[in-house]
Parts: structure tokens; sequence; C-alpha cells
């Protein structure tokens, strides 16, 4: 997909409402100095330096949905102990609603506490993992009230996620309560199901997405290949008269089944730190972006993105649609992804305009590149966010400098230019002057050498018009393109073909 229109679906997600049925934990990190070993048996010692305390499994989910700017309805099951309380703040700090959230006497909160080393204090490592838990399926009287907590809200959603980490909530009979009134609401109701061979409880569902290893328990063979997440994703949809399966193949990316086509989408190579979360985050974005009106493919192209980001950092961790945007750009935009024609450089521009960044637009010929375009141009990305840079086409430099004028084409020149960090985007353009490009930029910041000073600024007057500045940088002493062309032509009659 063209990267402009993933751009406009993630920065147009709205804030779409999500009823959220799953098994609810909180999870607690005790941080360590390692100091030694313990005198008393081989294990090691370490003092505690920090507490942290977050959401856990379907909470995680919750956790991004908010952080996309969606609204989060939580149905599901606590205690009624100090780690109940811990998670429903937790849970409302992020703007979740946790009115369906029903205590259980005699039945802890679902609580993961993980011991964390960390050597020099940085760098973390995770030691042990002590989970307090009931997995006993509930009472009738508990799925009852569940049912009319999913029910008071399931007019507001836009969608529905079950989140099944088979804790003893999402039991069989009530799986098929919750698919039935969704599809009678006329909502979608996604699934990210758990480990286990018999997936007859989600029958009817609108999406599932298991990963590889659930998948193969599920089908009964293992997911190796494209053909067997192809072959594996026909079974499940077929027998579970699914709309859509999406089976994550973690550095492989996604394979995608709907009613009208399959498709394996790939995933950019990550530096994985911590694979905890990535499920939910998946689940987040794709529920996010569907319940804006995204189609399946494009859903699952913004999912990948955000959980390949999640696996980037330590715990379960959100990812923000900023992020997402940048990872966007940045992947579109290598060495030549930043220079456009100015159509498509103005629609690049409106973006950063939503976001209230400064725009820094100066130009030039920049034929033989020296060090004082170097400080030019780092000064230029002193100024602002996004720095634009106008280059003259080898037309222009051939009447502004003569006839053997430019050295380097203008694909050269620009590609060069394109390899530098303090530029942004690179527009070329034909006419002698930058004025009407100027006008189409609109920048925030103008930038020119000091020498344009008494020859008078081109474009000065429109960008003051409009609120923006002129700057002027001082020029560095003895340092031009045609200067270093001089000396080397200077050098020529002294250097051999070979060394030339």
């Amino acid at each position: 997909m063209n990267y402009t229109n993933l751009l406009k679906a993630v920065t147009h997600l709205g804030s779409p409402k999500i009823l959220l049925v799953g098994d609810f934990m909180l999870d607690s990190y005790i941080y360590g100095d390692a100091l030694r070993i313990s005198p008393e048996a081989p294990v090691q010692v370490l003092k505690v330096v920090r507490r942290e305390y977050a959401g856990g499994g379907a909470s995680s989910v919750a956790a991004d949905v908010t952080t996309l700017g969606a609204q989060c309805f939580c149905v599901g099951i606590t205690g009624n102990d100090a780690n109940a309380r811990k998670l429903t703040d937790i849970l409302k700090e992020l703007g979740a609603e946790t009115a369906g959230l029903i205590e259980i006497e005699g039945r802890p909160t679902i609580t993961k506490e993980r011991i964390v080393g960390l050597a020099q204090h940085r760098h973390r490592q995770q030691l042990l993992r002590v989970d307090d838990e009931s997995t006993e399926p509930l009472a009738e009287t508990d799925y009852q009230r569940l049912l009319e907590a999913y029910q008071e809200h399931l007019s507001q959603c836009d969608i529905v996620c079950l989140q099944d980490y088979n804790k003893g909530l999402l039991e069989p009979a009530f799986c098929q309560q919750l698919i039935t009134l969704a599809h009678k609401a006329s909502k979608k109701i996604l699934v990210d199901p758990p480990a286990e061979p018999d997936y007859s409880k989600f029958s009817g569902a609108s999406l599932i997405t298991p990963n590889r290893k659930e998948t193969s328990h599920a089908v009964g063979f293992e997911i190796e290949t494209t053909a067997d997440a192809e072959k594996a994703s026909l079974q499940l949809r077929e027998q579970l008269n699914l709309d859509t399966v999406v089976i994550t193949l973690d550095k492989e990316g996604a394979y995608l089944r709907t009613q009208d086509m399959t498709k394996q989408l790939s995933i950019l190579p990550r530096t994985v730190y911590d694979v905890t979360g990535a499920g939910d985050m998946m689940l987040a974005m794709l529920a996010v972006a569907l319940a804006a009106g995204q189609d399946e493919e494009t859903s699952l192209q913004l999912a990948n993105i955000a959980s390949g980001l999640e696996v980037e950092k330590f715990g379960v961790a959100t990812v923000s649609v900023d992020e997402i945007v940048n990872e966007i750009i940045s992947t579109h935009q290598g060495k030549t992804g930043k220079i456009h024609d100015v159509e498509e450089l103005v629609k690049h521009l409106d973006y950063h305009r939503q976001q209230k960044e400064t725009i820094v637009f100066t130009n030039g010929c920049f034929d033989v590149l020296h060090r004082g375009h170097i400080e030019y141009l780092q000064f230029c990305k002193e100024q602002g966010n996004v720095v634009v840079l106008g280059l003259n086409s080898d037309n222009s430099v051939r009447q502004l400098k003569g006839p053997e004028r430019p050295v380097n084409n203008q694909h050269d020149r620009a590609a060069v230019l394109a390899a530098m960090e303090s530029i942004d985007y690179i527009t070329i353009f034909d006419e002698l002057d930058p004025l009407e490009l100027i006008k189409q930029v609109r920048p925030d910041i103008l930038v020119k050498g000091a020498d344009w000073e008494d020859k008078g600024v081109i474009g000065r007057e429109f960008v003051e018009s409009c609120g923006g500045r002129v700057k002027l940088v001082p020029l560095l002493d003895g340092k031009s393109s045609t200067q270093t062309i001089n000396k080397l032509k200077g050098l020529n009659g002294t250097t051999d073909q070979k060394d030339a």
C-alpha cells in the first residue's frame, strides 16, 4: 500500500469505542540491583531499586487501545483484594471504563510478579516470574452479571474484542453467548485465542488472530511455510465460520485470509528486546483500525507496524499513533525517499503542519559539497523541525553558473544531499529563482546566506506576510563550490590519469 494512504489511515483513527472482554491481569515488576550470591543458598541477592505496576493480559489491550486514542469499555473479573484496586486504578488512569469489571470473593486478581535484575543499574534481565491466579470456571450467577455488563455497553461500542488467556473466564457457552449477542447488534467481534487444540467456542466470530504456535495447536500441524499458513487459515475459516483469519508469523509478518483474498504481509526486521505484549498490540490496533472504517489489509499493515515497535521495548509497552507515523515516514524515506516533486511535497508538509511542526526552507545549487554547505544545512536544521531544500535543476544551474556547470547532475546532487540527516525533503526546481516554490512550500522560516542581505532575499516579503521569518547564515570564508572546482582544475595539470 502507498505509504501516504497508511499515514492517512493512522492519522484518521478518531476515537472509536472498543468493548473488551477478557482476562484482566496486574503485572508487577520488582527491579533490583544484582549484588552477590546469597550465603543461605546458591541464589542471586537483589537489592530492590523500585517497584512498578502495569496492566497485563486484557488490561494490556486496554492500555494499547486508549493510547491509540480509542475508548475502551472493560468487561471481566477481579478479586476483592489490593491488587484489584491497583489494577482498576491503572485502567481508570488510562481512561478506560471499568464498571464492567466485577469482583468475585475468594478468587485472586490475576497477578504476574516479575523479578528483574539490573546490572550496573541499567541492563535488565528477568530472573523469575510468580503467578497468583485461579483458572476455575465461574459460577453461573457471575456469568449472568458479566452478560448484563456486556449487553449494557454493546449498543454503545463500535467493535468487540475477546482476549483469552485461558484463565477460566471465556468458557465455551459464555463465548457463544457473547458472539451471538454481537451478531444481533451488528457488531464485529475479534478474538485473540489461547494455545489450545479446540477453537470451536469462537465459531461465528468476525476475525481471529492466533500466532504461529497457537495456530499449530488448533489445526494439528506445524506452521513452517507460507503454504502451511495458507492451509491453516482456510481450515480455521471454514471450520469456525469466520470472516477473517490473521495468523501472526513473528519475523515473517502475518498471513491474512478474508472471503475475497489471501495474502502474506511482511514486516521490517526488528531488534527484538521482549515479545511480551506483541499479541495484545496486534489485537488492539486491528480493533481500532477496523472500528475506524479501515479494511482488513490496511488494518493489518498498521497492526504489523505497531506490534513490531512494541517488541523493541521492554515488558508490556504501548505504542502511540505518533510512533507509528514516524515509523511509516522513516521506513519510506531512505536516501531517495526524501526526494519529491512539489505536488507530493506539499502533501507531506500538510501533515507536518497538522502536527504543529516548524517548516524551514532554503535553496541552492549544492554542486560540489564542502564544509560550508554542511554547516549551513546544520544551521537550517537548528531552526525548526522539518528542513525542505529547493535544489536548482541542471538547466537553472547552467543559466546561473555557466555552460560548464553543474559538475554533478541534479540526480547525483539530490542523492548525496538526501543522505544528510539535516535535510528532511528535497525538491528540484527549474526556475532561476525560488519564489514560486517558496509560495507553494509556505515555510515558517526562510534561510539564506548572509551575502543575500544586500541583494535582497527572494521570498522575504511573502514569508513575512504569512507570519514567517528570514534567517541569514554567516558564510565560511574561503569555502565555495566555485573555489573548490577552480582548485581541482589547478591540480589537474599535476595529476596523472590514474590518480584523476
